[in-house]
């Protein structure tokens, strides 16, 4: 079976990996398509410190192949998009609807894959740059037959995490302002969330003037090179500023934008050991600085949310796909998205 393996110094295609079989509570998935993600490429970097060897991916969509025992909501056929929230349903963050917060589903990678007889570990319980990954049963979605699934693969992250953070974490709400630092995969995500959500005035700040016209297209009202004109546009700050980049510098300047009563929403990820800093006298005034897990998902229900939307026309998703590659051109796809080519590139088997 083929899959991209990172051995702790590159990432490569290997055609000699192999999976166990299904489990109770189980379901295995044949992946037909898979986003390249830049958390993938932060397992590579080592801004995301993850055990090796470990199966890439963890944005994916494909069709059931097996289900184990006690598995009901889907079953073999079944067009599916996978989450990572490998949460347990039974804690009490879970009982609150909160399975992003489940300490199950956090830091206890798995081994599903073997290579030579050696165990390989599994990127966020969902390894989705694989032919085959077996999953739990929760964090696969069944999804409409015809929803493509190169577009499909695209909700379980950048969608759950971009317009998650707009309509679960900010709340953003019929004619606040909107900034979004950052174009890439999420932004254009969260662009398209604040459009959802009724924002009035959205704006994209992003270095590279090329993505305006993509940024436009998701939803913003106004595109900027820098953060140095936002004030020209709301002179009083805006109600919501996200960061997706993941640099500490940007942190800042999406608090010093705020309006009264404003909040920062942090989605990039800077290195494990970054710290930022912010003008306490400047919060006062009811402000906040807010973390966001996987955009506060809850993907049984969002997940189908967002299928529904795609097919009503409110969701762009066929829009994210900017490159398709097979999966033999995975060093093509890590580099055009490195470069930022691509707003999504999509591995395909």
């Amino acid at each position: 079976m083929r899959g991209v393996i990172f051995d702790g110094k590159q990432a490569q295609v290997a055609d000699d990996l192999e999976i166990r079989d299904v489990g109770p509570g189980e379901v295995q998935v044949a992946i037909s398509a898979a986003g390249l993600c830049h958390s993938d490429l932060s397992v590579v970097d080592g801004t995301i410190p993850f055990p090796v060897p470990v199966v890439l991916g963890h944005e994916g969509a494909g069709v059931v192949e097996a289900v184990g025992a006690g598995v009901t909501h889907v079953r073999p056929g079944d067009h599916v998009s996978l989450s990572t929230l490998a949460n347990c349903g039974a804690c009490a963050e879970c009982d609150r609807g909160r399975p992003t917060m489940c300490r199950k589903a956090i830091g206890r990678p798995k081994q599903p894959f073997t290579r030579d007889g050696r165990p390989v570990y599994q990127f966020a319980s969902n390894s989705a740059f694989a032919e085959r990954t077996v999953v739990k049963a929760v964090q696969a979605v069944r999804i409409p037959d015809d929803i493509p699934l190169s577009s499909a693969a695209l909700i379980g992250c950048g969608v759950l995490t971009g317009v998650g953070a707009v309509l679960n974490r900010a709340r953003v709400d019929h004619g606040d302002s909107v900034v979004v630092i950052g174009t890439g995969g999420i932004g254009l995500n969260v662009l398209q969330g604040a459009r959802i959500a009724g924002a009035s005035t959205i704006v994209a700040v992003d270095a590279n003037p090329a993505k305006e016209a993509a940024a436009r297209q998701f939803g913003a009202t106004h595109f900027l090179t820098s953060t140095e004109g936002v004030r020209d546009i709301l002179p009083t700050g805006a109600d919501h500023a996200f960061e997706c980049v993941g640099r500490v510098e940007l942190i800042r300047q999406a608090i010093d934008l705020l309006d009264r009563h404003g909040q920062a929403i942090l989605l990039g990820v800077p290195p494990a050991t970054a710290e930022a800093s912010f003008l306490v006298s400047s919060m006062y005034l009811d402000k906040s600085i807010l973390g966001c897990r996987y955009g506060s998902s809850r993907p049984q229900r969002d997940i189908a949310l967002y299928a529904q939307l795609y097919r009503e026309g409110r969701l762009l998703l066929d829009e994210l796909v900017t490159a398709t590659y097979a999966i033999e051109d995975f060093e093509k796809a890590k580099a055009d998205a490195e470069a930022g080519r691509v707003a999504r590139g999509v591995l395909t088997f």
